[in-house]
Order: C-alpha cells, then sequence, then structure tokens
C-alpha cells in the first residue's frame, strides 16, 4: 500500500504531460472564385496545389497548396460574400494528437470525445481558442494523403520554403494567454504597435519549434477588410529585395515596396483577391525592434 502511493503522483504526472506542439501546419481561407486565388498562390507565390480533400463542416472541396511537407495555405470556394471572415482555421502539429486531447481536456479545454483518423489519414482533432477561432492540431500518419506526397509538389518557384507564423484577431490577450501560454505552453517572443505606447501585436512562439501566432489585438470590431490584413500567414525568406523583384516580375504590383517594420525586420506585404493577406519577413532584424526585446532564440 506504501508503494501505491508513491506511484500514484508519478502516474499523475505522467498523465499531465503535454506532448510536443512543433510548428504551424496549416492556414485555411474561403474564396469565391478558386481559379482566380489560384492565380495568387500558386502563380504569384508559387506554390504547387498538391490534392483537394474535404473538411467537417465544409460543402466545398479544399485546394491544398504546399509551403513545404508540412505546412500547407489551403483555400475553399465557400465566400458567400465579402463581409465574411475569410480564416477558416489556423492549424499546428502536434507528434501526439490523442495524448495532446487527453491533455487539454484535463485542462478544462472543450475537444472531441476521441482522437480517430480524419478523412486525410490523419490523426486530428479540431478546437476553439477562447476568441472563438477554429484551431486544428493534427499528426501526420504513415499512409495518410499528406505523407503520401511528402517530398512531392515541392515547386521550384515557391517565393519561400517556410511559414513563419499566422495572425488572428484578438479581443483579449489575456484570455488567449490563457490558451495559448498557460494551457499550450507557447512562449512569448516580441509585442510592439505603431506607437511606442500601443501594443497592437503579440508574438507567441510554439512550444517545441521555431514558428509563432502573432495576436492582431484590437477592441473594437473590425471590418472584412481589417480582418484580412488581420488573418494572416506569414513566409520566411533571406532575400526580401529579390522576392520583391520576383513577384513583380510574375505580374503581381505590391502595394507598398519593402518596409523595415516595427520589430526591426524586412517586411513585404501580398493580398490575394479578398484581401487576405500573406506577409512575407526577414527573420532577422537590421534595426532594434521598438517597444520590447525580441527574445526569438531561431534568430541567426
Amino acid at each position: 500500500m506504501k508503494l501505491l502511493l508513491v506511484l500514484l503522483p508519478f502516474w499523475a504526472a505522467v498523465a499531465a504531460e503535454r506532448p510536443p506542439i512543433v510548428g504551424i501546419a496549416n492556414f485555411v481561407v474561403k474564396t469565391d472564385n478558386l481559379d482566380e486565388v489560384r492565380k495568387f498562390y500558386s502563380g504569384v507565390l508559387g506554390y504547387d496545389e498538391v490534392f483537394k480533400h474535404r473538411r467537417p463542416g465544409n460543402a466545398a472541396d479544399i485546394a491544398v497548396f504546399k509551403v513545404n511537407d508540412r505546412q500547407y495555405i489551403e483555400v475553399t470556394q465557400t465566400l458567400a460574400n465579402e463581409s465574411d471572415d475569410k480564416m477558416i482555421q489556423i492549424g499546428f502539429e502536434t507528434k501526439d494528437a490523442g495524448k495532446l486531447r487527453d491533455y487539454m481536456a484535463g485542462k478544462g479545454v472543450a475537444v472531441p470525445a476521441k482522437v480517430a483518423k480524419d478523412a486525410d489519414g490523419n490523426l486530428s482533432f479540431l478546437v476553439k481558442d477562447p476568441e472563438g477561432h477554429n484551431v486544428e492540431f493534427v499528426e501526420y500518419v504513415k499512409g495518410s494523403l499528406h505523407s503520401k506526397h511528402f517530398g512531392k509538389g515541392v515547386s521550384s518557384r515557391r517565393i519561400s520554403d517556410h511559414m513563419l507564423h499566422v495572425g488572428v484577431h484578438v479581443k483579449s490577450p489575456e484570455a488567449q494567454d490563457k490558451f495559448y501560454k498557460d494551457i499550450l505552453g507557447f512562449r512569448f517572443q516580441w509585442k510592439g504597435g505603431p506607437q511606442d505606447d500601443r501594443i497592437d501585436w503579440i508574438s507567441m512562439m510554439v512550444p517545441d519549434g521555431n514558428n509563432w501566432i502573432e495576436y492582431m489585438v484590437s477592441r473594437d470590431t473590425p471590418n472584412p477588410q481589417q480582418l484580412g490584413v488581420w488573418h494572416h500567414v506569414c513566409v520566411g525568406t533571406t532575400d526580401i529585395q529579390g522576392l520583391y523583384k520576383t513577384v513583380v516580375q510574375r505580374g503581381y504590383t505590391p502595394r507598398r515596396e519593402p518596409n523595415i517594420a516595427r520589430d526591426g525586420r524586412w517586411l513585404l506585404q501580398l493580398y490575394d483577391k479578398h484581401n487576405t493577406r500573406t506577409e512575407v519577413m526577414l527573420r532577422k532584424p537590421v534595426e532594434k525592434p521598438c517597444c520590447s526585446e525580441n527574445l526569438d532564440p531561431y534568430v541567426k
């Protein structure tokens, strides 16, 4: 009996351990014309459309554009009108979807009753963050639709071979922190705004990788154009000027030339036909960031 009393706390600790969350898996948005947005995601950004699939709750096929074997931009032709929120979900990769579901359930998060293979053959589940955004956690499984395409559809025309972050509109950073930081273990990276006395952007890095989620903070209700800017995906580059020339040569005219942002990094902003933003970033700052120290441990 004494041995049992000693071991129970150990078993409880093991059961409560969070499995790794290693990076961004997907960014899923709507369009009203898939052929038109193909011109942007494939024609301008250079990403191959590797397959189509269905997701629960979506009435149409979703076109999957491959950034790399583990990161995808997905677009579905289900946009009713321009006033709709274009973003459907963001997704993160985990090493153990079942264990993560159990861990989150133990922390009081509303999760599905179980994790089973999804239509793609991966293990995944969907939750809502405190702001109501759909957040997927996916474990890529051998034999799944994604794994069958590993090493394929990796276009030499890609403007970038990796996602850095996704951005979501946030009214309450405190509520988001209870989910991302306190429960899931995301790490603070940087915060700032257009002026030194404003905090409009907060970057929280995944606990076991080099990607992050960016809170786009505003207590106000955004209009559709603002949401398109705030709900965004960011890809990385080491040559922002060269990339700028590339997209111009492909017939796309950015709204402005590359600029150094408040976090000291070079940025270029690109938009699809619905104003959904793809941000391009040079990860290493070239100037001192405003507002707070940048704690990104992956800057080289």
